[in-house]
């Protein structure tokens, strides 16, 4: 199978991530353009630091199990593009989706987050679905998905994360976050801390009794207006994604989600990372060097990865050995070559970037 992309997807990936300046002119423009297709459904939206994809992709499963016809987008993805967008649990046909919204993306001059999540609502209103779980990319008030007609916000969690846009306090992120509440939305949360801020927004808030999991069977229960429980759990690529019995890929990608990840493990890994350079770097080795003596540094497709040789200065403050290797596959066959246990994370980016390289090399 080959691996050249097509020609939407080409384009796609030929814009820029990033928007010159933040706001949500561009994206009621596109929409207008393309007959306001975020009316046509009922929208769960996800918001938070640590877990949006996985509470997306649950409450996706539980709402399916009860019979309905559900549409979600999660960001980012791992193995391929057509991650970001499925129906009842299977990926949409990308290339279609990315060909309906073209042109009217072209004229908004949308950024590449725009376009996705603009082709993911009209793919979702093709498909007639009964209700849409979105997550959110970055922060909630200026974010390309708040556009949506939300029955339910869940906001998993707030952690210190992209301070320069949302704010340098946990208190300014939540906010910022939980601007996407419309008046009279159920309001879950995996923090009771921002009941009161919740409520200061209009919103009605739901109490949820324990982890991320029955935070999701909260947020669906709520919708659907009658208690549900998950009875199969979902599995996301790079979320504690075991490949073989001596390697572990998690894309924990800040603080918050590198101590959730180490609080699972036993010491005696070997670390191999690429982490960004807009993240708290320091916080985030000193833990990883609690489960692991040795570390591999490398780079990512991210625009914003730490060069290896950086990172790798940052890390021999808590590891006894560090090296850098530019290239991630070669520094992931690196750290195999030690022989032990490999614990594969950093960044999402990265864990795509070698899925990616395996896929080409499988032909």
């Amino acid at each position: 199978m080959s691996s050249t992309p097509s020609a939407n997807v080409a384009w796609l990936e030929s814009l820029s991530p990033w928007p010159e300046e933040f706001g949500l002119a561009r994206m009621h423009a596109l929409l207008a353009a393309l007959g306001h297709p975020e009316r046509a459904f009922p929208a769960i939206h996800v918001v938070g630091t640590n877990g949006k994809g996985t509470a997306t992709k649950r409450i996706e499963k539980l709402l399916h199990d009860e019979g309905l016809h559900v549409g979600a987008t999660v960001s980012p993805h791992v193995r391929s593009w057509a991650e970001r967008i499925t129906v009842d649990g299977e990926e949409a046909e990308l290339e279609a989706a990315l060909g309906r919204v073209r042109a009217a993306a072209e004229a908004a001059r949308a950024t590449q987050f725009e376009v996705l999540i603009a082709a993911a609502l009209a793919e979702l209103a093709a498909r007639e679905v009964d209700v849409a779980v979105v997550e959110a990319g970055l922060g909630g008030r200026l974010d390309a998905t708040n556009v949506l007609q939300t029955d339910v916000v869940v906001l998993t969690n707030v952690q210190l994360e992209h301070t320069r846009w949302l704010g340098p306090t946990r208190e300014e992120i939540a906010r910022e976050k939980l601007a996407v509440v419309q008046p009279g939305a159920r309001v879950v949360l995996g923090e009771p801390e921002w009941e009161g801020l919740a409520r200061e927004l209009g919103g009605q808030v739901v109490h949820a009794d324990g982890d991320q999991r029955a935070l999701a069977e909260a947020a669906a229960s709520a919708f659907l207006g009658r208690e549900v429980h998950l009875q199969d759990d979902v599995h996301l690529p790079g979320r504690l994604e075991w490949r073989g019995e001596r390697e572990l890929r998690d894309g924990a990608h800040n603080p918050a989600g590198v101590a959730r990840l180490v609080g699972l493990l036993e010491p005696g890994w070997t670390v191999v990372a690429s982490i960004g350079a807009d993240k708290e770097a320091d916080a985030m080795l000193a833990d990883l060097a609690r489960v692991g003596e040795r570390l591999v540094a490398t780079t990512s497709s991210s625009g914003r990865a730490l060069p290896p040789a950086q990172l790798a200065a940052l890390a021999g403050r808590y590891f006894a050995e560090v090296e850098a290797i530019d290239d991630p596959v070669a520094a992931l066959e690196r750290a195999r070559a030690y022989g032990g246990r490999v614990l594969v994370t950093g960044s999402l980016y990265f864990l795509g970037d070698l899925a990616r390289a395996e896929e080409a090399a499988r032909g």
